[in-house]
């Protein structure tokens, strides 16, 4: 089972924001709001959207809001 996880990383590495779930389009559609909602300034400061796959629902950050 492929499971896609969407984080919002803070300058210093540490996850804001985490949702997981099972569909793949429903995760892209996160992702581009996850990328959207960072403005300028946080973008020149580090702040990323990371779109990334795991196998497993054990994988996922354990503060991730869960989609299924």
């Amino acid at each position: 089972m492929t499971i896609w996880v969407n984080e919002q990383i803070d300058p210093s590495g540490i996850i804001y924001s985490c949702i997981a779930c099972g569909d793949q389009q429903q995760a892209q559609e996160c992702h581009e709001s996850f990328q959207k909602n960072l403005t300028e300034t946080q973008k020149e400061q580090g702040w990323k959207a990371i779109l990334r796959t795991v196998e497993s629902w054990d994988e996922v950050p354990v503060s991730a809001l869960k989609l299924n």
